[in-house]
């Protein structure tokens, strides 16, 4: 955390929810809710584990939201990797808020974990996780 020159500080680390519901329809539908509530500048990435089922409320997005699909498989075990790989990528881009759907949420502790670990801890600031 920074601090700026009047001594408060200054947290410049991009939002992370969490995102967890019985389909990828109801997850997807919550951040849909969710972005159109926000009033922030900037981007905002989504990072998505599993396909659409048909259209999805995400579909029409405004411009400047980057959207990741990722295979399905547990997060923290199998698909480790891959998010790691995605998420990395998107803060690139340095989006003020970051959403992730989680299909399965067995082991979102471990998960949530991760994402406070080192590098992720100095990047991301994580929120109430957000249930569909």
């Amino acid at each position: 955390m920074r601090s700026n020159p009047d001594g408060t500080a200054d947290d410049t680390r991009t939002v992370l929810t969490l995102v967890t519901g019985a389909s990828a329809r109801a997850r997807e539908a919550a951040i849909a809710a969710s972005l159109s509530d926000l009033h922030e500048d900037g981007e905002q990435a989504i990072i998505l584990e599993g396909l659409a089922s048909g259209t999805s409320p995400l579909d029409d997005l405004p411009t400047g939201q980057a959207v990741a699909r990722i295979a399905p498989g547990c997060l923290c075990c199998t698909g480790n990797l891959v998010l790691r790989v995605t998420l990395n990528r998107l803060l690139r881009r340095r989006p003020s808020r970051i959403f992730i759907g989680v299909a399965d949420s067995e082991h979102l502790d471990q998960l949530r974990s991760w994402l406070h670990s080192e590098p992720y801890d100095q990047l991301l600031r994580l929120t109430s996780d957000l249930n569909a």
